[in-house]
């Protein structure tokens, strides 16, 4: 769930200071962690009525899963409820009785998969925090939100706790419970902002494709994206990032363990850099003598070797081939007609979310916006623009808005060749 330490923009009038809320209003429930407690808790979620607020804690940070390390309900009528998933297992019975519900998350695209895992699928949802983008708020975190809609204030905390600790202590679960205790008030209020805007259709069928997104492809080299790359000059040392990332990557998923709890980019990146050819050498290297890292020095040692002895024809290249699905900053400024496409559709782009007070990545998918700049279709129409613009993502609501307007930007561009 999004922090809380943000603040609303600029308002019309000054506003009262928040009231503090510090616990929930109707206390801070036992937590289920037993299939018997997942049973009686059906019972009462099902007697409950309207929407249910759903959030889910995890252990980013100290854990290599995203895994669902506590899950918090709320219903009126059924009262707040914690549930242990670590050691209730399955909560597919907790999803079935909320079938019919709508399920209200605060950036749902963060809680959605982990909950999948556990059984808990929703059939409809609202996202207070993608509606409060649409609805045009300037700060749409859960505490700025809450201060700014509801008036109260959130006790900051854990976000970014371990989780994955047991018992969890008592100032973690009122943190937990107050995120869904004001969840449902704040739906209401962004529905009606929705509402009064003439938005609510388009934040439904946002909240639809979040809902039913497809898992994200593996990212190709994802050993590319380690801190401190660019220090790296040589195919060696490139290989020497790859080994030493895998090596990681594999014992972090053996023991869930967040890779940089076992291995710190930095140490990765500066071993690459030096190329050490002892141990003694890699353990002067900052990071690999700490505690952490120094238990496994046999295997990041094993690691460099591979890479050092690695035949040259197999060394990974230094930088990686283009991709179109890019940022433009990262190979489109070395095309002239495509950076000139992109600047054009993209300016288009950012007029109409300045009218529309919706942030210019929720108003259209950016790699759609992209694709019209690395292969515009031909003849350029507000037909075959939407055309595209659908095949890279965007919504219908979205076309509506977009496909016209960046149709007629890029039919002003005048091919430099």
């Amino acid at each position: 769930m999004s922090e809380r330490s943000e603040t609303p923009g600029e308002q019309d009038a000054p506003q009262p200071e928040p009231t503090p809320l510090l616990a929930p209003r109707g206390g801070v429930p036992e937590v289920t962690a037993t299939a018997a407690g997942v049973a009686k808790l059906a019972e009462r979620l099902a007697a409950g009525n309207g929407p249910v607020a759903v959030d889910a804690e995890r252990a980013s940070g100290f854990r290599y899963s995203a895994r669902a390390q506590l899950v918090q309900l709320n219903r009126r009528g059924a009262g707040i409820a914690l549930v242990d998933p670590v050691a209730a297992g399955d909560l597919s019975l907790l999803g079935d009785v909320l079938q019919d519900a709508e399920w209200v998350f605060h950036a749902a695209i963060a809680d959605l998969p982990c909950l999948a895992e556990i059984g808990m699928r929703p059939d409809r949802i609202f996202d207070t925090e993608l509606g409060g983008r649409i609805a045009g708020f300037e700060r749409v975190s859960l505490g700025a939100m809450t201060e700014s809609l509801l008036g109260l204030r959130l006790a900051k905390g854990h976000s970014a706790a371990d989780w994955s600790r047991r018992p969890l202590p008592a100032d973690f679960l009122t943190y937990a419970a107050l995120d869904v205790d004001i969840l449902l008030d704040l739906r209401d209020e962004v529905e009606r902002a929705l509402r009064e805007q003439g938005k609510l259709d388009w934040a439904h069928e946002e909240f639809e494709a979040v809902r039913t997104a497809r898992p994200s492809e593996p990212r190709a080299d994802p050993w590319r994206r380690t801190s401190g790359l660019q220090q790296v000059k040589t195919r060696r040392g490139m290989a020497v990032v790859k080994a030493l990332w895998e090596s990681r990557d594999e014992l972090a998923q053996q023991t869930d363990t967040s890779p940089g709890r076992l291995l710190p980019d930095r140490a990765i990146s500066a071993a690459a850099a030096q190329l050490p050819t002892t141990m003694q050498q890699l353990l002067a290297i900052d990071g690999f003598s700490r505690r952490g890292a120094l238990k496994h020095r046999r295997r990041w040692y094993a690691a460099l070797q591979d890479a050092l002895q690695e035949p040259e024809s197999r060394l990974p290249r230094r930088t990686p081939p283009i991709d179109p699905n890019a940022p433009p900053s990262r190979s489109m400024g070395k095309e002239n007609d495509v950076a000139d496409r992109y600047a054009l559709a993209r300016e288009a782009v950012l007029q109409l979310s300045e009218r529309l007070s919706i942030p210019a990545e929720n108003l259209v998918p950016p790699a759609a916006v992209r694709s019209l700049a690395w292969t515009p279709p031909s003849p350029i129409t507000a037909e075959s623009v939407s055309a595209q613009l659908r095949e890279h993502g965007a919504r219908d609501w979205q076309i509506g808005q977009v496909a016209a307007q960046v149709a007629a930007a890029l039919a002003r561009h005048t091919p430099r060749d």
